[in-house]
């Protein structure tokens, strides 16, 4: 199988060894978590909650209030 994992993309024209393409089509996580306190996803507007929600591939349902609680308890950590 080493001949498989050792292969320039280029050689495959883009397609892996499991017959897929490498790109498009899949979920790409964001590079960075995001450090907002509460405080900051409470006075955060809406569009901002929705593109958070949809850069993260989550859920974006439901009223302002809910959106922001689904955002503060995904992304905020107890302490």
């Amino acid at each position: 199988m080493e001949w498989l994992t050792n292969r320039n993309p280029a050689e495959t024209n883009g397609v892996s060894h499991y017959g897929k393409e490498r790109c498009g089509g899949y979920f790409l996580m964001p590079l960075h978590y995001p450090r907002y306190t509460k405080a900051d996803y409470q006075t955060m507007p809406e569009w901002k909650v929705d593109r958070l929600l949809r850069d993260y591939g989550l859920p974006v349902f439901g009223d302002l209030a809910q959106k922001r609680d689904f955002a503060m308890g995904t992304f905020l950590w107890t302490r």
